[in-house]
């Protein structure tokens, strides 16, 4: 499904591990100059150090930020430019999630997470704006709770259904400066996130393995959205889940 991204100079958020990671070892294979962007330079450093023995000559460069400190996310978009000459593709994958009954639930535990999962995608999407070169595309990693959720993730889960609202917003201002906006709505993947859920961990919500989908099958979607092969593809809402939103 991939794209050619060759040339494309791509931001990813929460790149260190999980699908962000994936994404930017697939951009890399596809010929896009890479920012590797997460919060834990260690690990962000780790990965990259990854894709460059996966995928010799790559070309990337780590950047340390906290998504929702708008100096950090604007610092990361003018390094990028300044590196590597300009801005085609974000990807605004950085998100966290919190586990509690709605009643335990504080107004820090939301300011938290709407922050890095909803307000995060905003300050990259408003840097995008001021850089990005047309035919730019943006992809915002939501999640099925968007649409059908489970106990103890309210938040999370209103945040993801946001975001999918402010996709719609930036693909209808972005369309007349030449930049789409997409997102995905992934299921149940393979990566730290899923496993140390605690309603996983505790059966509250079972999950069976063919509904357990891989960060490479999500990078795949990622990219294709983020390629001229989705060129007319504007404000969608791509489920990427195995099928598992229909019995949730």
């Amino acid at each position: 499904m991939s794209g050619d991204l060759n040339g494309r100079v791509a931001i990813v958020t929460g790149a260190a591990s999980g699908i962000g990671k994936a994404t930017a070892l697939l951009f890399a294979e596809l010929g896009a100059r890479v920012a590797i962007v997460d919060r834990d330079e260690t690990a962000a450093i780790n990965a990259k150090e990854e894709i460059e023995r996966a995928v010799p000559g790559a070309k990337l460069i780590v950047s340390q930020c906290d998504v929702s400190n708008e100096a950090q996310v604007e610092r990361t978009v003018q390094e990028t430019c300044a590196r590597f000459g300009g801005l085609d593709i974000v990807v605004n994958n950085a998100g966290l999630m919190v586990f509690k009954p709605l009643d335990r639930h504080t107004l820090e535990d939301w300011n938290r997470v709407l922050s890095v999962d909803l307000l995060g995608a905003f300050l990259f999407i408003k840097q995008a704006f001021k850089v990005m070169r047309k035919g730019g595309a943006i992809v915002n990693v939501s999640s099925v709770h968007a649409v059908e959720t489970t106990p103890l993730v309210a938040a999370y889960a209103a945040a993801k259904a946001a975001l999918v609202s402010l996709t719609h917003s930036a693909s209808i201002e972005g369309k007349p400066k030449g930049i789409r906006a997409n997102c995905i709505l992934p299921g149940a993947v393979d990566t730290p996130m899923l496993w140390n859920n605690p309603n996983i961990k505790d059966g509250l919500e079972v999950i069976h393995q063919s509904d357990v989908g891989k960060p490479e099958q999500i990078a795949e979607v990622i990219a294709f959205l983020a390629s001229d092969a989705a060129g007319f593809v504007q404000g969608a809402a791509v489920s990427v889940d195995g099928g598992r939103l229909s019995h949730l």
